[in-house]
């Protein structure tokens, strides 16, 4: 029998002496009159003279997170929402029945207690407990120290116990709740409207990406989960909603890594009769009101970075490759270099001559997609303060509008901070025409090879041709705004429960043991 087996065992015989001491297994509910954080932030400031003066009673539950005792008396403390109070448990007072149930108790047991709030001789704000009300039992042991343990899987696979263990954890989802509810409370004070649109959708369409197949059996049709809701959002806007936005879960079948999961969260919004340079004002207010609801301030730390919410750069593409073109390759490219397959080839050998790594080069590329992998190559490592890059070649934005001045190009741009690429905008076509050619033009770099080419999507088409407004778009993940708001350097840190490889051998207690004292 392994060890956590004889650990339940064990604490199955403490639940059934409780039971025999007439408290119920697992109780219905126990009426609080407080909360742990509560009585900490209404208490904290009374003295021992003043809580003694004006007695306070309380009734109040959580999790046991310390235990000791002292003969015939004892203290504990427990947790709820992330914060700890100390409670006082004495014979005299909670009697021989409720006593005994207290030495029943083990580390990560739930209970409610009612008495009131005095403080100890060190001067701990406690509660006197009067009667104990057991809650639920713990039946697996409590790591003692979670955060030491060296395998950061085993936190992601068990976040119920990682959020127990580390109040730091639990900030974090806090925080990403904030961010999510700053975004709704901003975009709904400017009359954007949430929606929700299908998951499941006969084409993936709205991004360059790998989609996740699934089948309806009584339709006997195949599916795909979506990898963008951007084409159902701008049907919407076709239909006459001018503001609209959805906070939606995406889908993409393709690698993991510390800023990718197959699954993520997106915000996506529309705002019709506006363009790109709409969208960039739009964003820059929106990310610092966010920050400052998040965190009290625009500032943010990442990665060793102070990053200001509120101090914003914008670069063109071209600006930014050759803001930040490596002086090993000098001369600096100007912008003519960018306007022919012939000149960007060359720029490509200039720098793949002088600098490494190199980056890689197919001269069949279409000279923007050759573009587009040299800002990646010398320029995106680089953006750390926040950052509008703006103006993508027409190859790889085949949802974009052109510029009017330049053909090649379209109005487009991605947010950059702290190294992420947090989100993309466009000025929307709306030409059915052109986006039909654009879609042929995908079709062709599927047959080469590229099997995150847009399909053809001819109901969008359809929708376009009953005339869509001038219109701006955006995404932005919500997943790696809170890296960013929580100095969170992996992209797992910021979900709750992201996806793993399956663990065929579990780890057993006395291994994770093993692994914490090795990490101290």
């Amino acid at each position: 029998m392994s060890l956590e087996d004889k650990i339940y065992e064990l604490r199955q015989e403490k639940l059934k002496k409780i039971e025999a001491l007439g408290q119920p297994a697992y109780p219905h509910k126990f009426d609080f009159t407080h909360t742990v954080p509560q009585i900490l932030a209404d208490y904290s400031p009374k003295t021992g003279e003043e809580l003694e003066a004006n007695r306070v009673k309380v009734r109040v539950a959580g999790r046991l997170m310390s235990i000791r005792g002292q003969g015939k008396a004892g203290f504990a403390h427990l947790q709820q929402e992330g914060a700890r109070l100390q409670i006082y448990v004495k014979l005299d007072f909670v009697g021989e029945n409720g006593f005994a149930i207290y030495k029943e108790l083990d580390l990560g047991d739930f209970i409610g207690v009612s008495g009131y709030l005095f403080r100890t001789r060190t001067g701990e704000l406690s509660v006197h407990v009067e009667e104990i009300h057991f809650l639920a039992k713990d039946l697996l042991p409590l790591p003692e120290k979670w955060h030491g343990l060296q395998d950061v899987e085993l936190r992601y696979r068990q976040r119920y116990v990682d959020l127990t263990m580390n109040p730091d954890v639990r900030e974090v989802f806090v925080k990403r709740s904030k961010v999510v509810q700053s975004i709704r409370r901003y975009l709904d004070s400017r009359g954007f409207i949430e929606v929700e649109t299908p998951m499941m959708q006969p084409l993936a369409g709205g991004a360059a990406a790998r989609p996740f197949t699934t089948h309806h059996n009584t339709l006997d049709i195949d599916l795909y989960l979506r990898i963008a809701p951007e084409l159902y959002l701008k049907r919407l806007t076709v239909g006459g909603l001018d503001r609209v936005y959805e906070i939606n879960r995406n889908f993409r079948n393709e690698g993991i890594s510390t800023h990718h999961n197959p699954e993520f969260t997106m915000l996506e919004f529309y705002q019709a009769y506006a363009d790109y340079r709409d969208l960039m004002d739009l964003t820059e207010s929106m990310l610092a009101q966010v920050a400052i609801d998040v965190n009290g301030t625009s500032k943010t730390t990442f990665n060793g970075h102070e990053i200001d919410f509120a101090n914003w750069q914008r670069l063109s593409m071209r600006e930014a490759i050759i803001k930040y073109w490596p002086e090993s390759a000098n001369p600096k490219p100007q912008m003519s270099d960018f306007s022919s397959a012939e000149s960007v080839g060359a720029l490509v050998k200039r720098l793949n001559a002088k600098h490494h790594p190199h980056m890689p080069y197919d001269p069949k590329d279409p000279a923007g997609k050759t573009i587009a992998a040299m800002f990646e190559s010398v320029a995106e490592e680089h953006l750390i303060q926040p950052t509008i890059l703006y103006d993508f070649p027409v190859a790889i934005s085949p949802l974009s509008k052109n510029k009017a001045d330049e053909p090649d190009w379209v109005e487009r741009f991605e947010l950059f901070v702290g190294g992420l690429e947090i989100g993309n905008a466009f000025s929307e076509l709306n030409d059915p025409e052109e986006q039909r050619r654009r879609f042929e033009q995908q079709l062709n770099e599927k047959e080469r090879g590229d099997e995150e080419a847009h399909a053809m999507d001819e109901d969008y088409i359809r929708a376009l041709s009953y005339g869509m407004p001038p219109t701006g778009g955006e995404g932005i993940g919500i997943d790696r705004l809170t890296m960013l708001l929580t100095d969170s350097r992996s992209i797992r840190d910021v979900i709750l429960f992201p996806l793993l490889r399956p663990n065929k051998n579990e780890v057993e207690p006395e291994e994770s043991a093993g692994a914490e004292a090795k990490g101290q």
